[in-house]
């Protein structure tokens, strides 16, 4: 029963970071990013944090889900 409900949240986590991913705004730094070039694109705007600390703690979700599957803990 609780195995079940483990992997339901890993393949929802797992399908929830791959928008989030997607929606993330591509950097473009590049070979840029090296040199002193970065530092003008420092700034994040609210949104973009708020989406950065979701999709850590879905990928944190995730990780936990696959570390406790993976392990054989929960049987």
């Amino acid at each position: 029963m609780l195995i079940n409900i483990v992997w339901a949240v890993q393949i929802i986590s797992a399908l929830l970071l791959i928008v989030l991913i997607l929606l993330h705004s591509p950097k473009g730094d590049g070979i840029a990013g090296m040199g002193g070039a970065s530092h003008v694109f420092a700034s994040q705007k609210s949104a973009e944090k708020g989406l950065n600390k979701l999709t850590g703690i879905v990928s944190g979700v995730f990780l936990v889900c696959t570390f406790l599957l993976g392990f054989g803990i929960i049987k």
